[in-house]
């Protein structure tokens, strides 16, 4: 049949083309990415009919021994998509239920500690430094580091106590050599998020806020320029070690903020919410979890 000596990367390039209306530019960039990187060289060139008979499982296998198993997990979806697409296109099975996906064994999640917190939050504000308050603002709001680096004064409600997630800052691949950073809305309608202001982010806020205007970026002071998340790392890295605080990652301030919330007996549809999860089950899969001192308590009562 004709169809078939269709090439992948010409039905890899329909399927972002069809895929491009319906999604993000980052989105759309990162498709792109992936496909130039881990589809092009290896099934690029084989046409449907070759794909027929090809070992994907055995393809997986060789992307496990270089990738992340979530990277991997990621490529597969996209390469599922790809092939589901040719599918209904070329009228061709590729039965992909027999096309295997690696498992994300669930890591145990890690966080600062009280006094590690408190060593954070003090060097920051003994600094009195803008950039530091993003750090401050993922330890008592729970945003993600693109959310931190895209925040605005503009963006922070004094008189309702509110701040008002409505970008993201994220540096994506254009092409294999090049990047360019993008600010636009979260990904998701979730992450679009009003987060209420605790009272001693409030006064630091507050007292920072009277410096700059409302179209300022918070973390630059300037409404020209902004910092992007690989640039803050290093910034939140000099941080804790000015703390002397052992180094964990950025996103160990947003897992701090929601285990905290859960402590103090927050309810997990409002921390979901908070934190723009797409759905609670992720929240709870994630944050909410007994110790063994309470099972144990239980158990005694019986």
């Amino acid at each position: 049949m004709e169809n078939k000596n269709v090439i992948f990367n010409d039905v890899a390039n329909e399927w972002l083309l069809f895929k491009k209306t319906k999604i993000k530019e980052s989105t759309y960039l990162n498709y792109k990415y992936l496909i130039a990187n881990k589809f092009s060289k290896t099934i690029g060139e084989k046409t449907l009919e070759e794909l027929l008979n090809y070992d994907f499982n055995y393809f997986i296998e060789q992307l496990m021994e270089k990738l992340s198993t979530k990277t991997v997990k990621d490529t597969v979806v996209i390469l599922k998509c790809i092939l589901k697409f040719a599918e209904i296109k070329y009228d061709i099975n590729f039965k992909l239920s027999l096309v295997s996906s690696p498992t994300i064994y669930k890591k145990e999640i890690t966080i600062f500690n009280e006094r590690e917190k408190r060593r954070i939050e003090r060097k920051c504000v003994k600094l009195n430094d803008i950039k530091e308050l993003g750090v401050v603002v993922s330890m008592y709001a729970g945003l993600r580091i693109g959310e931190v680096c895209a925040l605005k004064w503009e963006d922070i409600d004094f008189e309702n106590r509110i701040i008002n997630v409505t970008h993201t800052l994220q540096r994506v691949y254009v092409s294999r050599r090049n990047t360019k950073v993008i600010y636009t809305t979260p990904k998701t309608q979730k992450s679009l998020r009003k987060i209420p202001i605790n009272n001693n982010l409030y006064v630091i806020l507050k007292v920072f806020s009277k410096n700059y205007d409302k179209g300022d970026f918070i973390l630059s002071g300037d409404k020209n320029k902004w910092i992007e998340p690989i640039a803050y790392r290093y910034t939140y890295k000099k941080i804790l070690k000015s703390a002397k605080v052992t180094y964990k990652k950025y996103h160990t301030l947003r897992h701090t903020f929601a285990t905290r919330c859960i402590n103090v007996g927050m309810d997990v549809k409002s921390l979901s919410e908070i934190l723009g999860h797409s759905n609670v089950t992720i929240t709870l899969n994630t944050y909410v979890h007994s110790s063994f001192a309470t099972k144990n308590k239980f158990i005694n009562r019986l």
